[in-house]
């Protein structure tokens, strides 16, 4: 497993996946999840990035309930987010998974549908502090308040600690900087996917 944190690492960081990779992103709410999705898409559309790569529970609440903040939603929401990444791997698609993660049972949903379908695993882990998150939450449609972000933040603690032991094949660490400057931050290469010829 390749692990990097924001402090042990050089600028831009390298970063190589093959096509069948489900891309995570873990963070409290606020902490420009999102965001570093929609430019990391941009800065690697020379590679066949597109927007649709990008699932989101947030949009997935919207198709069931008209409504991104809805919580009436949320489990049928989150079938139907995970539905489409299935989907999606079963067409060898490169897939980013935008959500919090950041209880376990998320995250271990996720990891059991990567190993479904063979995919390998990258996990983001926004390690944001709760007053940039409430910055960037005033900046949002959908907010959810200081409690939840700070709730979230201390769940980030386990996440960073927990992480390296659950089974991922790659996890990296981001700050701020990050997220501002994703595309000169992160360069990613994806191994176009052969499939095996039948004999």
């Amino acid at each position: 497993m390749d692990t990097a944190s924001s402090q042990q690492r050089l600028r831009p960081l390298y970063i190589t996946l093959p096509q069948r990779t489900l891309i995570v992103l873990c963070g409290p709410a606020g902490a420009g999840k999102s965001t570093f999705a929609r430019n990391l898409v941009h800065a690697n559309q020379h590679a066949g990035f597109a927007p649709t790569m990008i699932i989101s529970s947030d949009y997935c609440r919207s198709v069931i309930f008209d409504d991104e903040a809805s919580q009436q939603a949320n489990r049928e929401a989150f079938d139907l987010f995970h539905f489409i990444i299935a989907k999606r791997m079963r067409q060898n698609r490169t897939t980013i998974a935008d959500s919090t993660a950041i209880s376990w049972d998320a995250r271990r949903n996720l990891l059991e549908l990567a190993h479904r379908y063979n995919y390998q695993t990258c996990l983001f882990v926004f390690n944001i502090t709760p007053d940039i998150c409430l910055r960037h939450e005033q900046q949002r449609q959908r907010r959810v308040g200081a409690d939840v972000i700070n709730y979230h933040f201390g769940q980030l603690q386990q996440v960073l600690l927990n992480s390296p032991q659950e089974g991922w094949d790659q996890i990296y660490q981001l700050d701020e900087e990050d997220i501002n400057h994703s595309a000169a931050n992160i360069q990613l290469h994806v191994l176009p996917f052969t499939p095996t010829p039948e004999a």
